[in-house]
């Protein structure tokens, strides 16, 4: 069977179209952030990739590590990442198995962590939920919440 020029065509567009819808949505925003308390003072990269074509979900990205983790004693999951005009935020997930560190016996625990970023202003604020392991019992269980100054890289 023979293809006719005009199928070849609409073809190539329709190819064409689905590279514009694939760019379109998957959409990333680039962010120098500082950190600040007490008198110490860090800064840091955070990228944040909404999912697209190829990948299933989001990704954030600090200083260029994948906060997507799995290690012998946790795993770190990103469970969202959404971009807005006005907005931006991510969810992330860590579970630490139970643990013995320098003889204290800790148990399994987990940290569920929302981060917020207005954009206009740049001020990005985490709020991290600690529920047992060594976190919950240093720190307590419970709710604390953080803020930070970030700047978007053109």
């Amino acid at each position: 069977m023979k293809h006719s020029p005009f199928l070849h065509g609409r073809w190539l567009l329709f190819l064409l179209q689905c590279f514009v819808t694939s760019e379109l949505l998957a959409e990333s925003l680039i962010l120098t952030c500082t950190r600040t308390e007490r008198d110490f003072s860090e800064t840091y990269e955070l990228k944040l990739v909404t999912a697209g074509p190829g990948a299933a979900k989001g990704k954030v990205f600090l200083d260029g590590r994948d906060l997507d983790r799995t290690g012998p004693d946790s795993q770190q999951s990103v469970k969202n990442v959404l971009i807005s005009k006005q907005k931006a935020s991510y969810l992330i997930s860590t579970l630490f198995e139970a643990e013995v560190l320098e003889g204290v016996a800790y148990s399994a625990g987990s940290v569920m962590s929302v981060v917020m970023i207005d954009r206009d202003t740049g001020k990005l604020r985490k709020v991290d939920t600690i529920q047992g392991g060594i976190l919950g019992k240093n720190l307590g269980d419970g709710t604390r919440s953080y803020e930070e100054q970030c700047v978007t890289q053109p």
